[in-house]
């Protein structure tokens, strides 16, 4: 693949990160779906998408993946869904990028990976990145929506550690968007007597899940071999930035100072750790 299709492929799956937040906030917001809703039509249509590509690209029906990263990717899609019922679309992408990143950074400390100054100073200034954003002022977002965000990201950090050794990671994905899809019922289930949808929510819900997820996930994993470890994870970090401006251009939300110093301290700490090549396939 010559490097002009490796930056193309590379910025339209970025783009499709970005988009997540945009289409999950936008019909939260100005749609009438629920949080649970969403959910359970994003991970269905991400499911199909990516069958239909592996039966297409691989000319079979058998898709791989295991329950374990399946119920991390369900805990993923479904906190997300539920944090942007009230969180902006940028700040939302912040806590989830942040989470998934230092996620990623701690399971290589606990294997041992070794501290340096750049390390210690990169961890200190992404925590206090979000315990800038998170601590109570008049301008920070709900704690419980917070928490919501940070444990999807925790969640796509596990799920991401999950995959790292797959040989063919879209028909793994696949696999796992497909086992994704009974929890997601379960929780639809329980939120039955709190569910409701339009034809807005639903469209919003089928382009999050076909296109942002689907589509998107099978670019970036098309990509991933082609991209050292280190480059990998950092170029995502680009993603709370586009998400922003998606935010203000499309969704009419305002970029406070808060989310801007917290952005500059997040991106920067986790820059910090990851130039000093500390290995990590974080994906989201």
């Amino acid at each position: 693949m010559s490097k002009i299709r490796i930056f193309a492929f590379t910025s339209l799956s970025l783009t499709a990160f970005a988009a997540n937040s945009l289409l999950c906030r936008l019909a939260l917001k100005g749609s009438k779906i629920d949080a649970s809703s969403f959910t359970n039509i994003r991970l269905i249509s991400g499911a199909v998408t990516l069958w239909i590509l592996v039966l297409i690209t691989q000319r079979k029906t058998k898709i791989s993946g295991n329950w374990k990263s399946a119920f991390a990717l369900f805990i993923y899609a479904s906190c997300f869904s539920f944090a942007y019922v009230s969180l902006t679309a940028a700040t939302g992408a912040l806590l989830l990028f942040g989470a998934v990143q230092i996620t990623m950074i701690g399971f290589g400390i606990w294997k041992g990976e070794g501290l340096g100054i750049a390390k210690i100073f990169g961890i200190l200034f992404a925590f206090g990145g979000l315990l800038y954003l998170l601590i109570p002022g008049v301008k920070s977002p709900s704690l419980i929506n917070s928490i919501f965000m940070i444990t999807a990201g925790v969640a796509w950090g596990i799920y991401s550690l999950h995959g790292r050794s797959s040989k063919n990671p879209t028909s793994t994905t696949s696999g796992n968007f497909i086992k994704a899809v009974p929890f997601s019922i379960v929780l639809n289930i329980l939120m039955l007597n709190n569910s409701y949808s339009d034809s807005q929510g639903l469209l919003l819900a089928v382009l999050s899940g076909a296109l942002a997820s689907g589509a998107g996930y099978a670019i970036w994993y098309s990509v991933l071999p082609l991209l050292k470890s280190s480059n990998a994870s950092v170029v995502q970090l680009i993603v709370p930035v586009l998400t922003s401006l998606g935010g203000i251009i499309f969704i009419d939300e305002p970029l406070t100072l808060r989310i801007f110093v917290a952005t500059i301290f997040i991106l920067f700490g986790i820059a910090l750790v990851f130039l000093s090549k500390l290995p990590s396939n974080a994906n989201a």
